[in-house]
């Protein structure tokens, strides 16, 4: 691979996760007021307003975000196959391949919320934004660990055993469809 690729790549999946950050920040509905929710709001907004008005949103769903994100992981895809030589790319298999891209970055992007949380919680001395939305992002998935697994004098291995069990169902998928 060279630098090129590795920079166009390396920038498209920046931006592919702050497209998630805020599909995953509505669908939490953490504080918008927070400074971390406001950077990730107006690195989307110029691109996510106009779409909003063309794509509705479903429930709770912003599908204007869900398309961007999707447009955003086909654009890699397109930009790297054409820096590879690659004439004729079949326009199914960019949607497909964008939409494992997708999942993919999913994955990746709680496995590193959950790593940023942890290491917030170690280092934290009062109150810190980050923090608090890093909280609000996770919370709906330790709560039930935390159910099964209550905190062990005073040390919590959900972060653990949700880091165990997001790295189990990627590397199940990566069997089961042969990608990540």
């Amino acid at each position: 691979m060279n630098a090129t690729q590795f920079l166009v790549g390396t920038l498209l999946d920046l931006y592919l996760m702050v497209v998630l950050l805020r599909l995953w920040l509505q669908l939490a509905r953490a504080d918008f007021y927070n400074p971390f929710s406001q950077f990730v709001v107006k690195a989307t907004h110029p691109i996510v307003g106009p779409m909003r008005r063309i794509i509705p949103p479903i429930s709770r769903l912003d599908t204007a975000t869900l398309v961007l994100a999707l447009a955003v992981a086909m654009l890699k895809v397109f930009l790297l196959g054409l820096m590879q030589g690659v004439a004729n790319i079949n326009p199914i298999s960019l949607v497909i391949t964008g939409f494992l891209i997708v999942l993919k970055e999913v994955f990746s992007l709680i496995f590193w919320v959950l790593i940023l949380r942890a290491i917030l919680s170690w280092v934290s001395q009062g109150y810190n934004p980050i923090e608090l939305v890093m909280q609000q992002l996770t919370e709906p998935f330790l709560a039930p660990i935390r159910r099964v697994i209550p905190p062990l004098g005073g040390l919590d291995l959900s972060i653990l055993f949700a880091i165990i069990a997001l790295q189990f169902l990627q590397l199940l998928l990566q069997d089961l469809l042969g990608v990540f």
